[in-house]
C-alpha cells in the first residue's frame, strides 16, 4: 500500500496528522506517544471532525495554556534547541522509525530557520521552530506514518498562497522564507495561487521534504482509503487529503 498527499489545499503539520489519523492511522498510538513525554502543563490537544466546504474532515487541534499567549508568552516555555528536542522525542512512546523521522522532519525545519536567521543549527531555538505545538504535530505525524506503513509516498505540487503573514518576526512574504529554503534545497514543486495568506507551512514543507521522492502517481490505481484533514487558516479550501492507493496494473 502507497500513501498520496495531494496538497492542492495546502500543507501544515495539524492537517497532516489529521489526514493520516482521517485515513486510519492509529489514534491510540497517536495518543500514548504524545501523553508519553510528559508535557501535559504545556499543551493538551482535541481530536474532532468538521465540515470544510461540507466535506466532513478530521481536526487535530494543539492548544496552549492560556498564559503562553500573552505578549511575554514565550518566556514560559523551555527555549528549546535542536538537541533539547531531539530527547524530547526520544522519550516518546512510540517506535524507532517514527523517532527517526520526527528528528528528520525537525532537522528540516531547524536548517531552514538557520540559514534563514543567520545563526547555527544549535542556535535556533524551538519557539523559532515553531514553538510546542511542532513537537505534537511532528511526532503525532511520524506515530501515524509508521503505523500505516505505506511502502512507497507521492506527492502533489505543494499549492501555496500569497501575500504576508504576521508571525514572532514581525511580518514574512508568503511563501514565509524558511518555506523557500525548504523548498530549494528538497526540489519540492511549488505552485503560487491567489489565495491570500500561507497554504504551506514550514511543518508542511519539511513532512513533503522528508518523504518526497519525485516519484510520480502510478498511471492507474485503485484508492484503499481517503483521508481528509482540516486546516485553520481562513482560505479558501483549508484541506489536505491524502489516499491509500494500491497500484494496478492496466
Amino acid at each position: 500500500m502507497d500513501l498520496y498527499f495531494d496538497c492542492a489545499g495546502g500543507i501544515s503539520g495539524d492537517m497532516s496528522v489529521a489526514a493520516l489519523l482521517d485515513a486510519g492511522g492509529s489514534r491510540e498510538k497517536l495518543e500514548k506517544a504524545l501523553d508519553s513525554v510528559n508535557l501535559h502543563n504545556e499543551f493538551k490537544y482535541e481530536i474532532s471532525k468538521k465540515p470544510v466546504n461540507a466535506i466532513m474532515a478530521t481536526d487535530f487541534d494543539v492548544i496552549l495554556p492560556e498564559h503562553n499567549h500573552h505578549d511575554h508568552g514565550q518566556h514560559h516555555h523551555e527555549h528549546r534547541n535542536l538537541n533539547d528536542v531531539n530527547a524530547v522525542i526520544e522519550r516518546a512512546d512510540a517506535g524507532e522509525s517514527a523517532k527517526n523521522l520526527a528528528k528528520k522532519i525537525f532537522k528540516i525545519v531547524a536548517e531552514a530557520e538557520a540559514k534563514v536567521h543567520g545563526k547555527s543549527i544549535d542556535e535556533v531555538h524551538f519557539h523559532e521552530v515553531g514553538a510546542i505545538d511542532s513537537i505534537a504535530d511532528i511526532l503525532g505525524f511520524a506515530v501515524l506514518f509508521e503505523d500505516l506503513q505505506p511502502e512507497k509516498v507521492y506527492f502533489s505540487t505543494l499549492t501555496e498562497g500569497r501575500g504576508f503573514v504576521e508571525c514572532q518576526h514581525g511580518r514574512l512574504p508568503v511563501p514565509v522564507p524558511a518555506v523557500c529554503e525548504i523548498a530549494a534545497k528538497y526540489k519540492l514543486p511549488l505552485k503560487i495561487t491567489d489565495n491570500d495568506g500561507e497554504m504551506v507551512t514550514p511543518t508542511g514543507a519539511a513532512i513533503a521534504a522528508a518523504l518526497y521522492t519525485g516519484e510520480k502517481l502510478p498511471p492507474c490505481f485503485l484508492i484503499e482509503k481517503t483521508g481528509y484533514g482540516a486546516g485553520k487558516r481562513p482560505y479558501a479550501n483549508p484541506i489536505l487529503r491524502v489516499m491509500l492507493i494500491r497500484e494496478k496494473g492496466e
